[in-house]
């Protein structure tokens, strides 16, 4: 049995009483919940557990559905680029969408935001020359130019939930396809109020209402064709709340209006990895209004009947920003994230709510990621659990998560007594650490570091949807290192430099600074730079163009300006991959003087240049270390140190300027040396060096000080046994650790 109790939530199953309370007692668990399939029997609910209830709000509601198919969810579907051959096109709507999700929102309401573009000449095409014929489900385009391309972008009612799709192709659902409902409508929120009430008194024993998130869900498209069938997905995105209504109402709001083109973006979409523009700023505020205040009443209620209110951070995160100043709004009692990686256990524990529970992978469902076997023949539970945990645990050393928990079909795990074992120890461990962030928080280096993209603050830790589905992009791989570091980590938007480019520059206009020199600053961390002022490294990492990079934000000098002069006074700018790139100026890459690398896009194929000699500075860079190759890169004066090389082209670069310094990786890609690499980085640039106090000297170990407990925590990041020493204010402490073990030293 466990040796401590709490703080654990244990999917319960009725038909298997017996299994769950045996379980519950093995894993010390404090709560039990119901998933989504299952319920919980009389003998579970009453044996004395508190209880967990899953809701979603917006599904499981057929029959009302049904009665009201104009209230359904929608969304803007635009049809691939056709070529016209004549002066006349056909266009079907719905020949590359899949039939069982969508269908076509053809009424006048709707008609009326419909648009056909002309996209050789990106134009919309006039609305007298085309028609939509509604027996064939086509839009016929007349008077056109022969062999420009042209789509159709049209309104569509959602038929089929997306978690439901989920379930039936994931874990053999066979029951009714679920549809989702809009609570925008008067009448959809009156039904919702009224059946939140009923619900609410008919479960009485309810301890905690989990809200699967709230009203819409991330944006899955799926295609016709089994060779591409999911178009598109992004968790970020805002697609999945239009509908005419919500158009008229933003109108009314705003002052202007919407066009499908605003979402629908040339076929594009406007996805999460493209920088905003106003427009879709304006509508995701529009959303998040509704979403808080019609949530809060729901949230309301179950306080109301004495009941807390926890959300499911992962389904869908629309409207639901949990880093948009406004979350507390909602009153939640709790936020609840699903994680596979670190950054993910960071985002739940920063945010501000009462209780932060953690949903740990693997999932008890028969296959997890990409159709893989876990609690099915060929499968292993325990060791997913194993390397999942691996990756959870080292963010669980830096930040407090309450709690912990398990989802899925408790009756999976019934042939996997070692999945059991494992579980208890996990349990065990978690609540252990947890109690040294109760006692005060770890040991943390002195260099502060900001993660600099267009989203800033707003997507803190996190890109869009799991590392899986965004490891394309370096941020991903930068945020999953830092989450296991003791690095002080914030995340700031090209806005809070130009609020605070323009704020030093009103100071510097309105009067004297320190010693009555006017505008004067001594040193990076004296005042003057605004949210820069206790930063010491900013990182900035990704594709040219993209949200993450920051695109066209580049293109405000007062920010350039502002970080030049921040690096010159001793500040560090790491960049990755391609750093402040955008088109039009001298350079590529907008902060090259401070980097003392670029990249050539073309223009410069037929000048000459610097040659170097790669030097390798094992204290920084640690061996296994690796960048992958980029093509273009060059030195801009020959000043730049290059400690990593490909051939002629540098990887890994330190440039000094003024006091400060610019720091150049043509990639990075998380692993364990490279994430040891990334502290190293970070200390030498902070003036730290490259080791210290809690400091492994076995880069496939780390370990957390806790001072007000006097713990020092030690985890092993591998599945080979190693031996690590680590230097203390007690002394230097050596340990063996067996294969992903984790060892507690008390100093």
């Amino acid at each position: 049995m466990s040796e401590t109790k709490g703080g654990f939530t244990l999917p319960g199953e009725s038909g298997y009483e017996k299994l769950t309370l045996q379980l519950a007692e093995k894993w010390g668990a404090d709560v039990i919940r119901d998933s989504d399939g299952t319920v919980l029997s009389d003998e579970i609910v009453h044996a004395g557990y508190g209880i967990y209830s899953t809701i979603c709000i917006i599904r499981d509601h057929n029959e009302w559905a049904k009665k009201n198919m104009d209230k359904l969810q929608q969304t803007f579907l635009c049809t691939p680029a056709a070529v016209a051959e004549e002066k006349e096109l056909t266009v079907s709507l719905m020949e590359s969408f899949f039939a069982e999700q969508f269908t076509v929102n053809d009424t006048e309401a709707a008609l009326k935001y419909w648009e056909v573009y002309d996209r050789t000449v990106n134009k919309k095409v006039d609305r007298e020359k085309w028609s939509y014929n509604k027996e064939t489900g086509t839009v016929i385009i007349k008077g056109i130019t022969p062999f420009h391309k042209y789509t159709v972008s049209f309104l569509a009612y959602r038929i089929w939930e997306e978690i439901s799709m989920y379930n039936h192709t994931t874990n053999n659902w066979d029951k009714e396809h679920l549809m989702q409902i809009d609570p925008r409508y008067p009448e959809t929120q009156e039904y919702m109020l009224g059946w939140m009430k009923n619900w609410c008194e008919t479960h009485p024993d309810t301890t905690v209402v989990r809200f699967t998130s709230m009203f819409y869900n991330f944006v899955w498209i799926w295609g016709s064709s089994e060779r591409n069938r999911q178009l598109f997905s992004d968790w970020g995105s805002y697609d999945y709340t239009v509908s005419a209504l919500a158009l008229d109402e933003f109108e009314k709001k705003y002052g202007y209006a919407m066009e499908a083109e605003d979402f629908i973006n040339k076929g594009r979409l406007h996805v999460t990895h493209m920088p905003g523009t106003k427009r879709k700023a304006d509508w995701m505020e529009f959303i998040n209004d509704f979403v808080i205040s019609f949530g809060k009443q729901l949230i309301d209620m179950v306080h109301e009947y004495g009941k807390k209110a926890y959300v499911f951070y992962d389904d869908s995160w629309v409207g639901v920003e949990p880093y948009n100043g406004r979350f507390h709004e909602f009153g939640f009692d709790g936020l609840i994230k699903c994680v596979f990686s670190g950054y993910e256990a960071r985002l739940c524990a920063g945010v501000d709510v009462p209780t932060h529970e953690l949903r740990l992978h693997p999932y008890l469902f028969p296959v997890g990621l990409g159709g893989l076997p876990t609690f099915a023949e060929g499968g292993d539970p325990t060791l997913d659990a194993k390397k999942y945990w691996n990756s959870v645990r080292r963010a669980l050393l830096r930040a407090k998560i309450d709690r912990i928990g398990l989802g899925g079909y408790l009756h999976l795990v019934e042939n996997y007594p070692d999945f059991c074992d494992y579980i208890e120890k996990v349990s065990d461990e978690f609540r252990l650490i947890r109690s040294f962030h109760d006692a005060g928080k770890p040991y943390t280096v002195k260099t502060k570091v900001a993660v600099l993209h267009s989203w800033g603050a707003l997507r803190s830790w996190t890109l869009s949807g799991h590392f899986h589905e965004t490891y394309m992009h370096d941020l991903i791989h930068v945020n999953e290192a830092l989450s296991g570091l003791p690095v002080d980590v914030k995340f700031i938007s090209f806005e809070d430099l130009r609020r605070s480019a323009y704020a030093g520059q009103e100071t510097a206009e309105s009067g004297n600074g320190a010693g009555g020199q006017k505008g004067a600053k001594c040193g990076k961390n004296a005042g003057g730079f605004g949210i820069l002022d206790d930063v010491d490294v900013v990182i900035n990492a990704g594709y040219g163009g993209s949200a993450w990079s920051g695109g066209e934000n580049w293109k405000d000098d007062a920010v350039v300006t502002l970080l030049t002069e921040w690096v010159h006074r001793g500040g560090t700018f790491l960049g990755v991959n391609e750093p402040s790139a955008v088109e039009g100026y001298d350079n590529y890459f907008r902060m090259a003087h401070v980097l003392g690398i670029d990249k050539d896009t073309g223009a410069r194929v037929c000048h000459g240049k610097w040659s170097f000699e790669a030097r390798d500075r094992e204290e920084i860079l640690p061996s296994g270390a690796t960048v992958a190759s980029k093509e273009q890169l060059y030195l801009t004066d020959g000043k730049a140190e290059v400690l990593m090389a490909d051939g002629d082209k540098p990887l890994v670069t330190i440039n000094s300027f003024g006091k400060g310094r610019g720091i150049y990786l043509a990639s990075f890609q998380v692993n364990l040396e490279n994430t040891r690499m990334l502290y190293q980085l970070i200390r030498y640039a902070g003036g730290e060096g490259c080791s210290g106090l809690y400091m492994t000297d076995n880069l496939y170990t780390e370990c957390a000080y806790y001072p007000d407990s006097r713990k020092l925590v030690v985890i092993n990041n591998s599945d080979c046994e190693q031996t690590t020493s680590i230097p203390t204010e007690a002394g230097v402490q050596t340990v063996t650790l067996a294969p992903y073990d984790t060892i507690f030293v008390e100093l």
